[in-house]
């Protein structure tokens, strides 16, 4: 059996794309050693809880920012050109904060960064209704941003050491967590502003619920998951780009969705804003529950089909979200994107561990780092795009960027060392 892996492959029992822990394969022989000197401390339901937590509190406070977009752009009577700049502060801060925190977390271990930048998410968050200027929301957005990409970052290496102990797979069911916490964190914000309350309070309420999440990790995330190994930064290389490439795409409209979706449906004047969040909430229901049954889907037709159809279907939800300006299909248009593009970047990160054009950890990262580029600061370029021509156009251009998911389905489901 060809090994596989990836930081979104994993779920109770093996299948193709996870890796393979039963007894005498090269992943269990691996991960032996390891599991059995930690079993103590890290194959717990207390360090899993923390794990879970972690993953929650990142979907959940990147979640809270979506609705408040509109506010701010309000607020600080600015067009979609500047608007675009800030944005790009937060994946800025994002994106640097991802190339240290693998440094920090082989010095410190996992856990002080998980807590500083998850507490840090969590105080930043009402910060961002009160900014008064662009400067000072772009700062704002900035330190979001390093807490949010820290906290990405260190909470999938404690999810590693503690899969590694438990010996079995759990980062699907990790991952799972952060679909569910930015489900929760727009519904949230989405229904506070929605029943009336000012966008600090909104916030500062959905600060407490993340600061209160954080509280019962502290005890419970491990003390140290290990010195870091393998080079920091790769270039992807053979058929690696293509993966890399397709990966940045469906990122970017992850990100594009997560920052624009409100704006989309208030500035066409289709929901007035406070209400504006329902488009990433309808798309985060979709995406949570492509996830939860994702596994069985891709085990069943493929990971070709599951390209092929899930790039169709997200097409089909462009169509329906930007052919008709009404609410009904808009709404059912974020469905069908969410639905679709839930089971894409799995794939992508399991043919990365079975495609032989380079070692699959060099392959893992580079897509990982391409990928999360994509979506902290692709959306940017939506408000470029959008500033010269409209947010309508810049949707319909990434419609046609997701074009090449099915299109390249083929090429990236085979295996070669090209």
């Amino acid at each position: 059996m060809k090994r596989r892996s990836g930081p979104h492959a994993a779920s109770p029992g093996h299948r193709p794309g996870a890796p393979d822990f039963r007894a005498g394969t090269p992943d269990a022989a691996s991960s032996a050693p390891r599991a059995q000197a930690g079993a103590s401390s890290a194959d717990r339901p207390a360090t899993r809880l923390a794990t879970r937590l972690g993953f929650f509190v990142a979907g959940f406070g990147v979640a809270c920012w979506a609705p408040l977009v509109p506010f701010a752009k309000a607020r600080l009577a600015i067009d979609d050109g500047l608007l675009g700049l800030l944005l790009l502060c937060l994946g800025v801060g994002s994106v640097a904060a991802m190339l240290i925190t693998g440094v920090l977390s082989a010095r410190c271990g996992s856990r002080p960064v998980i807590l500083a930048s998850g507490f840090g998410l969590a105080l930043m968050l009402p910060l961002l209704t009160l900014a008064g200027t662009p400067l000072t929301l772009g700062l704002a957005l900035l330190a979001f941003g390093a807490s949010l990409g820290s906290l990405d970052v260190a909470v999938n290496v404690h999810a590693v050491e503690v899969e590694r102990a438990a010996g079995r797979p759990l980062m699907s069911g990790f991952h799972a967590l952060f679909s569910l916490g930015g489900l929760a964190g727009s519904a949230a914000m989405t229904g506070l502003l929605s029943i009336g309350w000012q966008p600090l309070a909104a916030s500062v309420a959905c600060a407490l619920a993340m600061l209160a999440a954080m509280l019962p990790a502290v005890s419970r995330l491990l003390r140290s998951t290990g010195p870091a190994q393998g080079p920091l930064f790769v270039r992807p290389r053979g058929q690696v780009l293509l993966l890399a490439a397709l990966a940045a795409i469906t990122f970017l409209t992850e990100g594009a969705i997560l920052d624009w979706s409100a704006l989309l449906l208030t500035g066409d004047g289709l929901l007035p804003a406070e209400q504006g969040g329902w488009g990433y909430l309808l798309f985060s229901v979709a995406m949570t529950a492509g996830r939860l049954t994702g596994d069985a889907v891709t085990a069943r037709i493929g990971d070709r089909a599951t390209l092929l159809w899930g790039g169709l279907i997200t097409l089909a939800g462009f169509a329906l979200l930007l052919a008709t300006p009404q609410v009904l299909p808009a709404m059912g248009g974020f469905l069908l994107i969410g639905l679709g593009a839930a089971n894409l970047v799995p794939v992508l990160f399991r043919r990365a561990g079975s495609q032989r054009a380079m070692p699959a950890a060099l392959a893992i990262a580079a897509i990982t780092t391409t990928g999360y580029a994509g979506m902290l600061v692709g959306p940017a370029a939506v408000g470029f795009v959008s500033d010269a021509t409209s947010l309508r156009t810049a949707f319909w251009l990434l419609a046609a960027l997701m074009i090449a998911v099915p299109l390249s389905a083929r090429r990236a489901t085979r295996n070669d060392s090209r």
